[in-house]
C-alpha cells in the first residue's frame, strides 16, 4: 500500500485527541444547557433512545483530501446519535451524496455503529453543539473555532473544502481572511469554486445547506446537491493530475 494511504499514528493520535478535547468542552454554558435540555427530553419518535446530548465531534479520514464543514450538530440528529450528520434527514442527503461520489462505504448514516466510514474525506462543523433554533452566536462560534483550527493543522492534505451554508462559508473564510491567506470575502453562492493562491487547500467550494427548510422547499434539490460533490470529485482528480505533474 501507499505509504500517503496509509495514516500515521501520530495524526490518528491527534484527530483523537482533538474530539476528547471536543467532548469535553463546555465553553458556551447556553449551547450546554440546549444539548442537555433536548437530552432529557428527547423527542417523541426518539423517546426509548438515550441522547448523547454532549459537544459532537469530527470525523473521517486522516488522510483526507475532502473537507466537509457544516453549521452544527442537530438537536435530535447528532446531538442524540453522537456522530456528526447522522440520524437526522440532513444526514441522510449527505450520506447519500458521499457513497454516490466515493467519499463513505455506505448511503446511510444512522447511528454510531452502523458501518458507516468516510474514505477521502472528513466531517466537522462550525460549532459542535446542538444551539437553539440552529443559531449558534458568534462568540460561540469563536468560542469554537480552535477545534477547527486543530483539525486543519493535521489535515494537511486536503485540497477542496466544501462549506455547507453561510454559517460555515463566514466562518471558514474568516479564518483565512485572518491568516491572510484570502485577500478579500467572496461572495456565498451556491457551487461557487473559489481557487486559493497557495494551494492549502487548493479549493472552497460552497453548497446550500441540506437543511428541511432548503430541501423540501426546493432551494436545493437532488440534482444541486449531486453536482456540488461531482465538483468536488473533479477538482481532486484535477489537483492530482497537477500534483503527479510536478512531481515529473
Amino acid at each position: 500500500m501507499d505509504p500517503i494511504e496509509s495514516p500515521a499514528a501520530p495524526e490518528i493520535e491527534a484527530l483523537a485527541r482533538i474530539a476528547q478535547a471536543v467532548v469535553a468542552c463546555r465553553a458556551c454554558p447556553r449551547l450546554r444547557a440546549h444539548c442537555q435540555h433536548v437530552a432529557r427530553t428527547r423527542k417523541r419518535a426518539f423517546r426509548d433512545q438515550e441522547y448523547w446530548g454532549l459537544p459532537v465531534p469530527g470525523l473521517g479520514d486522516p488522510n483526507a483530501r475532502l473537507l466537509i464543514v457544516g453549521l452544527a450538530p442537530a438537536a435530535h440528529g447528532a446531538n442524540r446519535t453522537g456522530r456528526m450528520f447522522t440520524g437526522d434527514a440532513s444526514g441522510d442527503w449527505l450520506a447519500e451524496a458521499l457513497h454516490r461520489y466515493g467519499f463513505a462505504t455506505q448511503p446511510t448514516s444512522t447511528h454510531r455503529d452502523d458501518g458507516f466510514e468516510l474514505r477521502e474525506s472528513y466531517l466537522t462543523a462550525s460549532a459542535r453543539c446542538a444551539p437553539p433554533d440552529n443559531k449558534p452566536t458568534r462568540e460561540e462560534i469563536l468560542a469554537c473555532r480552535p477545534f477547527l483550527e486543530r483539525e486543519l493543522a493535521v489535515l494537511d492534505r486536503v485540497q477542496v473544502v466544501i462549506l455547507l451554508g453561510r454559517i460555515a462559508f463566514d466562518t471558514y473564510t474568516r479564518l483565512l481572511m485572518e491568516q491572510g491567506r484570502l485577500q478579500g470575502r467572496p461572495a456565498f453562492q451556491h457551487g461557487a469554486v473559489t481557487e486559493l493562491p497557495d494551494g492549502r487547500p487548493r479549493y472552497l467550494l460552497a453548497s446550500y445547506h441540506p437543511s428541511r427548510q432548503n430541501t423540501q422547499t426546493g432551494r436545493l434539490t437532488r440534482e444541486m446537491w449531486h453536482a456540488v460533490f461531482a465538483q468536488a470529485r473533479s477538482l481532486l482528480e484535477g489537483a492530482s493530475g497537477l500534483a503527479a505533474a510536478a512531481r515529473v
